[in-house]
């Protein structure tokens, strides 16, 4: 089974992102995707990366529904990674999986 870890082994944790955001939580799964809870000006974002495949952010204004959506969204991006990563994985069905996981967490 696989878990997440820190990123950069919690170095960016207390750092500024690009966008200019305070960086509250880093972890990446198995090389293949990564989540970021961000504290900005006026808002708290997570943002998503699925290497190759998708960037998705989303806005809060609470710290608190954004840690909430944080830690509902991992077990849902471990099961689109394991779409993804299916050896007979059509690009269709991976792609319904990201839309279905967009829909979900908009």
């Amino acid at each position: 089974m696989s878990k997440w870890l820190f990123f950069n082994q919690g170095r960016t944790i207390g750092t500024t992102s690009a966008e200019g955001g305070l960086i509250l939580s880093d972890e990446e799964l198995d090389g293949s995707a990564r989540i970021t809870l961000k504290r900005g000006k006026g808002h708290v974002s997570v943002s998503l990366i699925i290497y190759g495949w998708i960037d998705h952010t989303r806005f809060f204004t609470t710290d608190s529904d954004a840690q909430r959506e944080y830690r509902a969204m991992k077990p849902a991006i471990a099961a689109m990674l394991n779409i993804i990563k299916m050896d007979d994985a059509r690009d269709i069905k991976i792609w319904e999986a990201i839309s279905d996981f967009v829909r979900r967490f908009p």
